[in-house]
């Protein structure tokens, strides 16, 4: 990535984290965080990061949620920065913090198991 759209992603998370806090009043979406952009080199699409908390039925509704409102998104997203083209934005779940937890909790389910030995 250039230093451009390394700026470019910064610039979207923080602005898409904002709208998603005071902006997007969809209850499906209240519980979604997100982690990460990235951007293409030709600022074109951007593929967003999401971490939700809940169930996977839930994590799921709050994807669906982020696409039904990413016409909004790209719009205010287009009035708040000053880009040539608003990128497309791309929204996947980010699994990162659920994979931690769960390497967290083998890990001690065998420090426990060498303290019982």
């Amino acid at each position: 990535m250039s230093r451009r759209t390394d700026r470019v992603s910064d610039v979207l998370r923080a602005e898409l984290s904002d709208l998603l806090l005071r902006e997007v009043h969809d209850p499906r979406v209240k519980l979604a965080s997100v982690t990460a952009v990235e951007v293409t080199s030709d600022l074109r699409r951007a593929v967003v990061r999401i971490s939700v908390l809940g169930s996977d039925e839930q994590r799921q509704e709050a994807i669906e949620g982020l696409r039904h409102a990413k016409g909004f998104l790209r719009t205010e997203l287009a009035h708040r920065l000053r880009l040539r083209a608003t990128p497309e934005l791309i929204f996947e779940l980010d699994r990162g913090a659920e994979h931690s937890q769960r390497i967290s909790d083998i890990l001690e389910g065998l420090h426990g198991r060498d303290e019982s030995s």
